[in-house]
């Protein structure tokens, strides 16, 4: 049989361009993907005493000591709404971003001994971690719709859920795609600046004071100030999210469309450089 005649399952060739990104091939190995995800689930709490029960013990300690710290000491408002349902819509979302944020950012890293024996599309590690982190935010979210609920019909309290609540399944792409790109970006340049990842360790723990996850925007008087936080990508998220299901918050269309060209140029500009760095990142690592 002459070579014209042999059909080849499989062919390795070289990429040179920077803007070549097989969607396809990771379409290919979406069963991959399945396993990755089904492992980092399985595993996360597999050798602990209370397992998954840590999804709703982390939320209700850090509701708890929120309400005594911001709710309590320092007197910081909540909008009119009662403080463990205000505090817990924050912690859900922010838990999510932040989880998502460190898991993609150390890709290279906490993955290099796989990297390095065997191939595939390396873009599915940071799209596993959103996707676990996916699971445990439904979970948590369990956690505040019965805290939700209870309030609404239990007390005399005024809950109304509005139409922007329809909004919570775009919301959710908006911080998957943010994390990610955010994360590919950090984990692509801390394989060769290891010291990265303490100043990014920082920056994530002074960005959550940067977004409306312990205070509404409302509080914040000084337009300029306001204008400052409003331009956090995250905080229209945050906003939208209590305003559909608490009905308070400042909601500004033109915020939430500046988040969302924020994530698509993010995401594709994380996916760049992470597609050429990947090629050599063994040399550095």
């Amino acid at each position: 049989m002459s070579e014209l005649e042999q059909k080849w399952d499989t062919v390795i060739k070289p990429k040179t361009g920077l803007f070549n990104i097989d969607f396809k091939e990771m379409w290919r190995y979406r069963d991959l993907l399945t396993l990755f995800v089904k492992r980092d689930i399985i595993t996360q709490y597999k050798q602990t005493i209370l397992g998954p029960a840590w999804y709703f013990i982390q939320p209700i300690f850090s509701t708890i000591m929120y309400m005594v710290v911001f709710g309590n000491i320092a007197k910081i408002s909540t909008d009119g709404l009662p403080q463990p349902l205000f505090y817990l819509a924050g912690i859900s979302l922010w838990t999510y971003f932040s989880t998502c944020l460190n898991n993609t950012s150390s890709t290279f890293l906490t993955n290099a001994s796989i990297f390095g024996k065997v191939y595939f599309p390396r873009l599915i590690m940071p799209i596993t971690a959103v996707i676990s982190a996916l699971v445990r935010f439904f979970i948590q979210l369990l956690l505040f719709f019965a805290v939700y609920f209870y309030y609404i019909f239990f007390t005399d309290i005024n809950i109304a859920i509005n139409t922007y609540a329809l909004l919570f399944p775009f919301l959710v792409v908006l911080m998957a795609g943010l994390s990610l790109g955010f994360g590919i970006l950090i984990s692509s340049m801390t394989t060769k600046y290891r010291d990265l990842t303490l100043l990014f360790g920082f920056f994530v723990s002074l960005w959550m004071y940067a977004t409306p996850v312990i205070y509404p925007l409302s509080t914040i008087t000084d337009p300029k100030l306001q204008m400052l936080v409003a331009l956090n990508p995250l905080t229209s998220i945050f906003e939208f999210f209590k305003y559909g299901f608490l009905g308070a918050g400042v909601v500004e269309w033109w915020q939430l469309g500046y988040s969302t060209v924020f994530m698509i140029v993010l995401l594709g500009i994380g996916i760049v450089v992470f597609n050429r760095v990947q090629r050599s990142f063994m040399d550095t690592v």
